[in-house]
């Protein structure tokens, strides 16, 4: 049955998920995850993190599944959801920031190989594009994390946000010109 569901298409699934079946939201589940994993991980800069936020948004998912207006787009819908939990979870770890006390998992951002001047610098521009990123208007970050973190189309994107190709890629530019702006120091 498993690998048969495999088979399935995207809006089969989601329809027969949104009633009940969770043989088909694991279908998705299977089929999505290691695609929202990567694009959290790219986010958030952490493997943990990572799994945290595809846990927490494989959970919403499933709640608000009915909601979904293009069962075919599913996977669009899910890097969204997994883009926004990333940037909250973001959000949420820089307001504790000063209780916690300065970040020391750079070493979890580079490869094992790396020294520690190169994991401080690999820290500390990953930390800036963070807070360069959390600084954005919503409609702008959501944008370009679906183009710049997921690699999807403006067309894509486009559908996925409900909005024109044209207002895509009038974000994008937008924010293409804050971040690089607000990373000044780190060309």
């Amino acid at each position: 049955m498993r690998d048969q569901l495999d088979l399935v298409p995207d809006a089969i699934l989601v329809g027969r998920a949104s009633d009940g079946d969770t043989a088909a939201f694991e279908a998705l589940a299977r089929r999505y995850g290691p695609h929202m994993r990567a694009a959290a991980r790219r986010l958030t800069g952490s493997y943990a993190d990572a799994d945290d936020v595809v846990q927490e948004v494989l959970v919403q998912a499933w709640q608000q599944l009915d909601t979904v207006r293009e069962p075919a787009a599913i996977k669009g819908w899910l890097l969204r959801l997994t883009g926004s939990r990333s940037i909250d979870l973001l959000c949420r770890r820089r307001k504790h920031t000063s209780l916690a006390g300065p970040d020391d998992g750079a070493a979890d951002r580079v490869s094992p190989g790396a020294g520690p001047e190169t994991a401080v610098v690999a820290g500390a521009g990953i930390e800036s594009l963070k807070n360069a990123l959390a600084a954005l208007p919503e409609e702008q970050r959501r944008c370009w994390i679906l183009k710049e973190i997921n690699g999807q189309s403006y067309d894509d994107i486009a559908q996925t946000l409900n909005i024109s190709p044209a207002s895509v890629r009038g974000r994008l530019a937008r924010a293409r010109i804050t971040l690089v702006r607000e990373m000044e120091d780190w060309r």
